[in-house]
């Protein structure tokens, strides 16, 4: 199988070979690019072009390594044996399988998203080393060894909030997605909206490159929210025209779908007095 997009994924041919050498290489696939540029998707959309399960491990900033492997709820034990539960007696009963555990054990090759794992604390990837070099680990508590029986292809995605690794960066193979250029991002837009009007994408796309491009955005908006705002656009009615008025020092209609903070507006506004002042 090779990975080529889908008919609702449109897969650049830089990413294509990415998770295509991850996966010959049965290496995990470290993806990093900006929020919303569909990082998180891609491990769907591998799982469906190859019909297999998808397992998603969404890592949190409290999230520690040895979850993905299993947890012992000792206190749970604890509370059986003093109201005389007969399962106490086997420790199995209080051990829960975690996201790595499942795609081991999994009958058939899944895929495994391990998602933003930079949220975590700087020693999380170095405590997953082995469990994903081996792609086994074995149950304290039990004794029992828990091997792959296939290697699971292994997605994970990084935004960048902090520096992974060395000994972890060797071990993956890596793709930095760029932001989609302005054709790319019409084949992206025209998947979602295929019966949108020639002249109102053409519109939205000069807007929204043009907003990208303003000097001192603290956050360029993604495509993810121009999907959102053009979705707006849409059910608004809004003319390609009153895009085209906005121009580049001004807030497009519905701009909320695209500007996330106040700093951002307030840069527009300024902007925007400037020009007429100027005139």
């Amino acid at each position: 199988m090779r990975f080529e997009g889908s008919d609702s994924y449109v897969a650049t041919a830089d990413l294509q070979i990415a998770v295509n050498a991850a996966v010959a290489l049965e290496r995990p696939l470290l993806v990093k690019g900006e929020p919303g540029t569909g990082k998180s998707v891609l491990a769907a959309e591998v799982a469906r072009a190859m019909g297999a399960p998808l397992i998603e491990w969404h890592i949190k900033s409290t999230t520690k390594a040895r979850e993905g492997l299993y947890e012992y709820d000792a206190v749970a034990r604890l509370r059986d044996s003093q109201l005389g539960d007969p399962r106490v007696s086997d420790i199995a009963n209080y051990i829960r399988k975690g996201r790595l555990w499942e795609a081991f054990a999994a009958p058939e090759r899944p895929v495994l998203l391990i998602d933003e794992i930079d949220k975590a604390d700087i020693e999380f990837p170095n405590d997953l080393l082995l469990e994903l070099d081996r792609m086994e680990f074995t149950v304290q508590e039990t004794g029992e060894r828990i091997a792959a029986a296939v290697r699971p292809v292994v997605i994970i995605t990084s935004n960048n909030e902090k520096e992974l690794p060395d000994a972890f960066l060797r071990r993956c193979f890596f793709h930095f997605i760029k932001f989609p250029d302005a054709e790319t991002l019409a084949d992206i837009v025209e998947l979602h909206f295929p019966r949108l009007k020639p002249r109102l994408l053409t519109a939205a796309l000069e807007t929204f490159f043009e907003l990208r491009d303003v000097p001192g955005l603290k956050k360029r908006p993604s495509t993810s929210e121009l999907l959102d705002w053009i979705k707006l656009l849409v059910i608004e009615d809004i003319a390609p025209e009153a895009l085209r008025e906005s121009g580049s020092k001004m807030l497009p209609p519905l701009y909320g779908a695209l500007v996330k903070n106040e700093q951002d507006v307030h840069l527009f506004e300024r902007l925007a007095f400037l020009d007429r002042a100027r005139r």
